[in-house]
């Protein structure tokens, strides 16, 4: 087996597939990216965004459940949460049963939800919402993530100002002229549950837009990475963040980061811990495509969201720069709020976003959709996600909003 060069890996895990590899694309190891740490690397005041995508699309209405609504009960059924199973945050709403630690940052007023997120005319297509969100742009295909523009504008050329934890760099980190760094986790091991979904995400309509062609193309080529830089069948099988069991891999199955999310947030950690320069980091989970038993991988994926995030705010609050964090985790879309015949929920819209850390306001922001007064059985969208793009790009990123989102530059009051 030829071994690879980190340009070839770039290649082959279609990251090179548009602007990525030309802007400078670099693959980093954990060790290679914690030697770049200094004491004060970052910036005794500079902010630290953490972006979490939750792939497959989340069900927002049994995230942040409007339990107290009769109208939530009877399209439902057996999938609704009875008031007295959620964690109550007000006015009507309650937290899945499995985010106890959310329940606590939302009680010391450091967890903010902002209701109703998404964009105009929204799309049930995987790939064509996550273009958009990871691009920012709605109204089109563009060649560059927002977060890569925004390195663009304010990076000087620096890949580590923005870091992706895992085998490959996701659009929404590259820009025009520069591009965020990818660092592994160990070797790169996909389950076979995974490698199957690869396969089938992959099966993208030449026609599509280039976005598209880009994430099917890496997709596909995922497996040929993992078999590339190593390890034998049985520990590539066994990825250390992925559930043992084959059936439940197989519930809600979608594309994701490489390991648990727990694994990928301790890299975070540490980096911050070490000063490292970056400003932004990516970190992901899938499996939040429930079309059917939606209740038990719901429930098992949010708990581990929950486990994560909990265990990573109470870390970093222990340091200067850790306190200076601001986490935000969203998904592509919501479900359609009446359940299906098979126990799970279709893809829909509009869903809850959440935004978490010391500087952050806690409480509500944005209009909970209705639940009578529907768009085509979908939920109507309330809040803009650029809003809140902006809102991380200003209070975040010290940026200007407008350079990076074709000027929308409307933003929220959760910092």
């Amino acid at each position: 087996m030829d071994t690879l060069t980190r340009r070839k890996f770039l290649l082959t895990s279609g990251v090179a597939g548009g602007v990525a590899l030309a802007a400078g694309a670099t693959a980093w190891g954990i060790d290679d990216l914690l030697a770049t740490g200094t004491s004060d690397a970052a910036g005794a005041d500079a902010s630290i965004l953490v972006l979490v995508t939750l792939y497959g699309g989340n069900d927002g209405l049994n995230t942040v459940i409007p339990a107290a609504d009769g109208h939530y009960q009877d399209l439902r059924g057996d999938l609704a949460y009875s008031e007295d199973e959620v964690l109550s945050l007000g006015d009507g709403l309650g937290l899945n049963p499995s985010m106890k630690g959310l329940k606590r940052l939302w009680h010391d007023k450091r967890l903010a939800v902002v209701r109703g997120v998404s964009y105009p005319k929204p799309d049930h297509s995987h790939f064509r919402s996550m273009a958009i969100w990871q691009t920012a742009s709605p109204k089109g295909p563009v060649p560059s993530g927002w977060l890569g523009r925004w390195l663009d504008h304010e990076a000087g050329g620096d890949p580590l100002k923005g870091v992706s934890v895992g085998a490959t760099l996701p659009p929404l980190m590259a820009g025009e002229t520069t591009a965020g760094a990818a660092v592994r986790l160990g070797r790169t091991a996909l389950p076979d549950a995974w490698q199957r979904t690869c396969t089938q995400l992959a099966d993208v309509d030449r026609d599509a837009h280039p976005l598209v062609l880009r994430a099917g193309s890496s997709l596909a080529d995922l497996t040929k990475v993992a078999s590339a830089f190593g390890g034998d069948a049985e520990q590539q099988r066994q990825d250390p963040g992925e559930p043992r069991d084959e059936d439940e891999g197989n519930d809600g199955s979608s594309a994701g980061g490489q390991g648990g999310l727990g694994a990928q947030l301790d890299v975070v950690a540490r980096a911050i811990e070490a000063g490292v320069s970056t400003r932004a980091y990516s970190v992901s989970l899938g499996g939040f495509d429930t079309h059917a038993n939606e209740k038990a991988t719901q429930t098992r994926l949010l708990g581990e969201l929950d486990s994560a995030l909990s265990a990573f705010s109470e870390r970093v609050s222990k340091t200067k720069a850790g306190r200076r964090v601001v986490v935000t985790v969203y998904s592509e879309f919501g479900r359609r709020p009446r359940a299906n015949a098979n126990q799970g929920t279709d893809h829909g819209t509009a869903g809850p976003l959440f935004v978490l850390g010391e500087p952050v306001k806690g409480g509500f922001y944005g209009e909970q959709p209705s639940l009578t007064d529907l768009t085509d059985d979908d939920l109507r969208t309330t809040t803009d996600f650029r809003d809140v793009y902006a809102t991380l790009l200003g209070g975040v990123l010290n940026s200007d909003p407008a350079r990076v989102l074709d000027g929308h530059d409307t933003t929220l009051d959760f910092l």
